[in-house]
């Protein structure tokens, strides 16, 4: 009875929601964007083209791995306990994590699945991995390195000590903090202690070389404080890296020092800061000077040193993280570009020093103002080799808030993430402070393929999971503002196939004409045409279309030009943008834009923080109405549900809500294009469009209604269908026909649901109890009916049936989303929520589902015809003067043991060669004989190749005979010298390590 009462009240005579049940309304957790939490670590993989980013473990979510790919290629691969990522690295179809409590997580890319962990007997402080080598070498702090059979999961026999505490017994502090392979020669490790570093050779299982950065008194260092120079002191190592060809070593200190070593003969070539040189030497003064006279400037400790190169290895560059004064303005990575590098052989002390005392030049790659880099990822073009640095084309550089920044190398210009790195990445590439969503139609959005210039692609790799089609919907377009100013859209989807995944750009900084102050407080989009329009802090309204750009490619000199109420801004649009949306027209209100909608007939409307509000016909375009809301609530105080007192007349009112809509006003025997202003206060302003006979529109005010608390919600409802009665161009294109649609709203304050027919406020309502409505909207479950779902500040959904207002279902999504930003969470027509769940991830749920997790990705990460090329090697000239070279497979026997059973990659590339003889065997002739290795057994061949690995251990010198060919004179000479080495090298390690 009192479903029929109340229906009667609003007008309406049937029941909406007649179809609905509280079974049908269960949460689906369909898909998440984004980053949990802030970034801790990166990795690229050249090989497969992927990015694979680590987080932290705050209070916002645990720490977890995200893989990307191409396009909309991602993978979540949680940790296997709670804590933070530390270390990433790709080892050929493998991802290495080392997180905060010092376990060792070994990742299947081809399964996305934990294959195995590991404990070592210390805590972690280093790891290395060669993606030609089956193992792990692992730092620990107690100075030792120990080994991880990545092939096996399980440790290795190989052990090596502390190298440093044997040579220096006095040294305390004496942790593993750096390990890497020499690019030519895996036989050799240099390893960083904190108190110097180490050249370990496995060829001679000892090391070879010490290197220890000492100042003497009067050196200033790249200490800043002059008074710590009057003492010997020895800075603690915290970098320390190969030359690309390994010709030098270089390590970084805390002092900000950069020390150029000769691994040959352990002496020191040169020390330098990014500022100074040869400030190891007594008598020079430091550079870093403050701002007033006599003081110094703070140095930033070198977070990150990497040796780059170009295609050429000899042609060579250092980028450096920190290092730079505190009081320095300009912020980012600095480059120091050495040029080709000296032949070794034939250079003298002095052109060695030289080299790297004037570097061919020195630059900063800038990053935003006052953001600090503390860690970088280079982006290479097809090695994986050199330490990842060779011959890169970007640089991600992380900053100390967790955001990125994308750069090209060595250049150092910012790259837009558009169409570059997943959408994920684009929420802390810079962050986002606002979002909003836009309904569009599924042909228009497929249209909608931006063309913008950009560079080669980054990521590449991996391949996306088949999904269904869903033709007929229309699709959920996301609109976010970024902290620079920056604007960015593209579908979330349905949890289905996203036919168009590219992303679209607006620039808001270039169009206002300012770098500052460009916070976006409102967005709208139209969805029947594509424009948006965004509204600022300050108060500017921007209006974009979707256009070709005739000032492609060129930048031309803004010319200003203001007419019917706007600002002309079209010359402002990106000369890199060939098609795409460009600034139409801009208009300049007074404070905050705090309320902001685009319709889909050419109208938009705006409310500022001032009380105003603007009405913008985009035919002109032109404005064609402004007024403050204190103006129409004095003309018209009917329909008020409460008397005004003078407190609330006192206090500030501001429009938070507008909605067009074409329905039927109350008295009225014909429909027109109606617009709703909702007020903080409560209040509903209601005004007309109506067409002028010179073919333009003016606005009338109707009347004014006062509900209970802040308007958050107006939606337009056909009393007779129950489908929304939205100005859509169909509604409006029926007006010339005569068509009229019997409306009503329903209007949702923070406080209870209204439902009356315009512009009185007569009709049914309901009350929330004890708790507030943050967000709502009007949803409709497939053919069954409407209902009206919100979202409440006790963290849970709960719908109303239409127009009872009755409660059919609840259910909580706080430990989804957080309440604390559900008065940011949209709610779609199609019962899709998208809400925050952290500072820099949103998710996609959906109320008409079975309760499931939909976000586990089913995308392919591993392409395996994408090979690891062959590991360089030594040069002609080292190899012919006696260098003993050991192979990655030698080291695989010198790692694991004679022992060790073939690797899986073995028995795999074993079992394909099998196959293949096989079917050779079956097309042949039946005369013809296969050899003997055809009927070899499988378990024969893994015996056989135990038997070969081991005896490679004694004959790894062979090789060596090819030099009698091209110098007999003293190939004799060489052959004795290097097989008398050889077999003291791997007799000594054998016995020693191996037991024999």
């Amino acid at each position: 009875m009192a479903q029929i009462f109340r229906g009667k009240q609003a007008g309406i005579q049937k029941d909406f929601s007649a179809g609905l049940d509280p079974q049908l309304f269960a949460i689906d957790e369909v898909a998440r964007y984004g980053i949990n939490s802030q970034i801790s670590a990166l990795a690229y993989d050249p090989v497969q083209s992927l990015l694979a980013v680590g987080t932290n473990d705050t209070q916002f979510g645990g720490g977890q791995l995200y893989v990307f790919g191409q396009s909309r290629v991602s993978t979540v691969l949680p940790l296997p306990r709670k804590s933070s990522v530390k270390i990433i690295q790709f080892v050929a179809d493998k991802l290495i994590c080392v997180d905060s409590k010092h376990e060792i997580s070994v990742f299947s890319l081809e399964t996305t699945r934990i294959l195995s962990t590991y404990t070592p007997p210390g805590a972690v402080t280093a790891l290395l991995t060669d993606p030609t080598l089956d193992f792990a070498l692992i730092g620990l702090q107690n100075g030792e390195v120990v080994a991880y059979d990545l092939d096996r999961s399980s440790p290795a026999p190989l052990r090596i000590p502390n190298f440093w505490r044997q040579q220096y017994p006095r040294s305390r502090l004496t942790a593993v903090v750096t390990l890497a392979f020499h690019p030519r020669d895996i036989g050799s490790l240099l390893i960083g202690y904190s108190e110097g570093a180490v050249i370990y050779s496995f060829k001679v299982d000892k090391p070879t070389k010490f290197f220890q950065y000492e100042l003497l008194p009067g050196a200033p260092g790249g200490d800043s404080d002059p008074t710590a120079s009057s003492i010997r002191r020895y800075p603690r190592l915290t970098q320390a890296v190969w030359h690309p060809t390994g010709t030098f070593v270089l390590t970084g200190h805390e002092d900000s020092s950069l020390v150029f070593w000769d691994p040959k003969d352990g002496r020191k070539i040169l020390a330098r800061t990014i500022q100074d040189t040869n400030v190891d030497e007594a008598g020079n003064v430091a550079a870093s000077r403050g701002a007033t006279p006599g003081t110094f400037a703070l140095k930033c400790p070198l977070f990150r040193v990497a040796w780059c190169s170009k295609e050429n290895p000899d042609d060579t560059g250092i980028l450096i993280a920190g290092g730079t004064p505190t009081t320095s303005i300009e912020k980012g990575l600095t480059f120091v570009d050495l040029g080709q590098t000296p032949n070794y052989t034939t250079s003298s002390w002095q052109i060695l020093s030289q080299h790297f005392e004037r570097p061919k030049r020195q630059h900063t790659l800038p990053t935003p103002p006052n953001a600090e880099v503390v860690d970088f990822c280079l982006i290479p073009r097809r090695s994986p080799h050199y330490a990842g640095s060779h011959d890169p084309i970007a640089v991600i550089a992380l900053l100390a808030s967790g955001e990125v920044v994308t750069l090209s190398f060595p250049s150092g210009h910012a790259i837009n993430p558009v169409n570059q790195l997943h959408v994920s990445m684009s929420y802390v590439h810079p962050f986002i402070n606002r979002i909003n969503l836009a309904y569009a139609e599924r042909t228009r959005w497929l249209g909608m393929v931006e063309n913008r210039t950009k560079g080669p692609p980054i990521l590449k790799g991996g391949a996306e999971a088949k999904r269904s089609v869903m033709k007929y919907a229309n699709r959920n377009i996301l609109q976010a503002a970024h902290a620079d100013g920056t604007v960015r859209m593209w579908d979330v989807g349905h949890g289905d196939e996203i036919e168009n995944q590219t992303m679209l750009q607006v620039d808001l900084a270039r169009v206002v004409g300012r770098s500052t102050n460009v916070d976006v407080s409102k967005m709208s989009m139209a969805g029947a045409t594509g424009e948006l329009a965004v509204g600022l802090k300050t108060g500017e309204v921007v209006i974009f279309r979707w256009g070709h750009n005739k000032d492609y490619g060129r930048e031309t000199p803004h010319v200003e030009a203001r007419g019917f109420g706007l600002k002309t801004v079209k010359d402002r649009a990106e000369p890199s943008v060939k098609e795409g949306l460009l600034p139409l027209t801009m208009f300049e209100g007074q404070g905050q834009v705090t309320a902001l909608k685009l319709s889909d007939v050419g109208f938009a409307a705006a409310g500022f923080q001032q009380g105003n509000f603007v009405v913008i016909d985009l035919r002109g375009p032109a404005v064609i109405y402004q007024a403050g809301l204190d103006e129409l609530t004095g003309q018209s105080n009917r329909g008020s549900f409460r008397k005004s007192n003078s407190q609330s007349q006192q206090k500030a009112e501001w429009p938070t809500c507008i909605e067009f809509g074409v329905l039927s006003l109350e008295g009225e025997d014909y429909s027109s294009i109606l617009l709703f202003v909702g007020s903080n206060l409560g209040r509903l302003a209601t005004l007309k469009l109506l067409p002028e006979s010179q073919g333009g529109y003016s606005v009338q005010f109707v009347g004014s209604s006062t509900l209970d608390d802040r308007i958050i919600t107006i939606a337009p409802i056909d009393a007779e269908l129950g489908d929304p009665a939205e100005a859509t161009q169909s509604a409006v294109a029926g007006l010339r026909e005569g068509r009229r649609v019997n409306g009503i709203l329903l209007v949702v304050a923070t406080s209870g649901i209204r439902i009356f027919r315009p512009p009185a406020a007569r009709g049914p309502h309901k009350t929330f109890d004890d708790v507030f409505c943050d967000s709502a909207a009007v949803v409709r479950y497939q053919a069954a009916g409407y209902v009206v779902l919100g979202l409440f500040g006790d963290g849970t959904a709960k719908t109303y049936s239409i127009p009872a207002l009755k409660q059919i279902a609840s259910v909580n999504v706080g430990h989804i989303l957080d309440v604390r930003r559900f008065a940011e969470a949209i709610i779609s027509p199609t019962g899709d929520i998208v809400g925050w769940t952290g500072p820099s991830e949103i998710a996609l749920l959906n109320v008409w589902g079975t309760g499931s997790d939909l976000t586990r990705s089913l995308d392919k990460l591993l392409n395996l015809e994408a090979l690891i090329p062959p590991r360089p090697t030594i040069s002609n000239v080292q190899w012919m003067t006696g260098t003993l070279y050991v192979t990655p497979a030698d080291m695989d026997a010198l790692i694991g043991g004679p022992n060790r059973p073939p690797s899986k990659r073995m028995i795999e590339q074993r079992r394909a060669e099998e196959e293949q003889q096989r079917a050779m065997k079956r097309s042949a002739t039946a005369g013809s004989s296969s050899g003997e290795k055809d009927d070899e057994g499988y378990w024969a061949y893994m015996q056989r190749q135990m038997q070969e690995r081991t005896q490679n251990l004694n004959i790894m010198g062979d090789s060596m005979d090819k030099v009698e060919e091209s110098s007999s004179n003293w190939a004799d000479d060489v052959n004795k010298f290097v097989s008398k080495q050889k077999k003291k090298a791997v007799m000594g390690f054998v016995g020693s390590k191996l037991g024999f």
